[in-house]
């Protein structure tokens, strides 16, 4: 059975996939937390370096973007692609423009500060809920802690291109986002489909940028089906 690799958002660990590890039970499970480099190209090769010969990827925010790097220097790895509320281009100028004093903030003694103002404000759709998803946030950021945040950060920031990467893959593909995502709208998540047209497009309802924590029924229901094709 394939092993499937999981890959979490910007600042966030295995949690952040909430039960969905344990309904992929008996299929094998590895969790990547992407904390080594400064670049993607780096951070996708210290994946590949021990990772299966053959898995599924499926990434969340960073963690899609990560898993787009790891598909362009290996596409003969990647037996199918899950991309979650993410973004297959480049980073804009404006938001590199803002990664520098975030980074500032981060290493001198502000973590919580950027997570909590800068954010964590951006992840949630509206709901009972959001209280305890935003506390677990802030628990897996400040576990990881400032250096990976710089790190993370300039790897976002310094990001290539991934659309031929995507037009270039024929397996089995996922496009999923939580309806009210504002991070990584809509837009993207229709780019990606168009590029990869065997790819199913899934829009989660009452969610935001993180549905596997805000509607994980619906989430972990596309995640099975897909894995299953």
């Amino acid at each position: 059975m394939t092993p499937l690799v999981l890959i979490p958002g910007m600042m966030c660990d295995a949690r952040m996939w909430g039960g969905l590890p344990a309904s992929l039970s008996p299929r094998p499970v590895i969790h990547h937390v992407p904390t080594g480099a400064d670049s993607m190209a780096a951070l996708a090769a210290i994946f590949l370096a021990d990772a299966p010969p053959r898995f599924a990827l499926a990434g969340l925010s960073m963690g899609g973007i990560l898993s787009m790097e790891i598909l362009r220097q290996a596409p003969e790895r990647v037996e199918r692609l899950a991309l979650l509320d993410t973004n297959p281009r480049a980073e804009t100028p404006e938001v590199q423009a803002g990664r520098a004093p975030q980074i500032g903030r981060a290493l001198t003694g502000g973590l919580a500060a950027v997570m909590r103002d800068e954010m964590k404000p951006n992840y949630l759709a509206a709901g009972p809920g959001q209280g305890a998803i935003l506390d677990l946030c802030m628990d897996m950021a400040l576990a990881l802690g400032p250096e990976v945040f710089a790190r993370q950060s300039r790897a976002l920031r310094d990001r290539a291109d991934q659309q031929a990467t995507l037009a270039a893959f024929a397996g089995p593909a996922l496009v999923l986002m939580g309806a009210e995502d504002r991070l990584c709208p809509r837009d993207r998540h229709d780019l990606m489909h168009r590029l990869m047209p065997q790819s199913r497009l899934i829009i989660i309802p009452g969610a935001g940028h993180l549905p596997t924590l805000e509607a994980p029924a619906a989430t972990t229901a596309e995640i099975l089906r897909w894995i299953e094709e």
